[in-house]
């Protein structure tokens, strides 16, 4: 392995950690901030970056894609909800989900801005060229709208009522629904996703 891989490797990690605690605290906070205290019962009001992290889906997949060269991207444990409390009912919990991967959108764009403005060199640009990616990773691969995945519950405000069902019935799967998107529809959408990150990476950054 050479040290410009374990240098991509720890700035990524590193990366992750800080992302992924914001962008479901985020999750948290504006489910709270709309009247849902289920996130505060379980913990996850919180800047604490262990109370959030997957060990495969925050870590091992990042890590996984990084070394193989393909677009970085990875999701945390969810944070849970009800929408039964949060106020404006779909368009509420529609807030809620797009809440964490417009954050890392955010992160991205000040990511880019700094890039842009200051011109930085070497490793400078290095660390904020990863942290771009990596949030826009975040961004996209989390605003897909197949469930649990945040972007799904922005086609839950707007779905017809037979497609919420049935999406409802994937999210009640857990893992299982989660397994079966990574192996079986990202597969055949990967190149797609990846070339979306990199229209988004090129459009920040040019």
């Amino acid at each position: 392995m050479s040290d410009n891989t374990i240098f991509v490797l720890v700035v990524a990690i590193g990366t992750i950690l800080f992302s992924i605690t914001l962008h479901e605290a985020m999750h948290a906070y504006v489910g709270y901030w709309l009247g849902d205290d289920t996130a505060k019962l379980d913990g996850r009001l919180s800047l604490n970056p262990f109370r959030h992290i997957d060990p495969f889906l925050t870590i091992l997949l990042p890590i996984i894609l990084a070394l193989s060269g393909a677009p970085i991207f990875g999701a945390a444990k969810p944070v849970r909800f009800n929408p039964n409390k949060v106020r404006y009912g779909e368009f509420g919990a529609a807030l809620v989900g797009v809440a964490g991967p417009l954050t890392n959108f955010v992160l991205a764009l000040i990511g880019a801005l700094t890039i842009r403005l200051m011109m930085p060199s070497g490793v400078s640009l290095d660390v904020l060229i990863v942290f771009v990616q990596v949030n826009i990773g975040f961004f996209v691969f989390n605003m897909i709208p197949f469930p649990p995945l945040d972007g799904s519950r922005l086609l839950y405000a707007f779905a017809p009522e037979w497609l919420q069902k049935f999406m409802l019935q994937i999210e009640q799967l857990g893992f299982l629904g989660i397994a079966m998107f990574m192996f079986l529809l990202f597969p055949l959408i990967s190149s797609f996703i990846g070339n979306i990150m990199n229209s988004v990476l090129r459009l920040l950054l040019t």
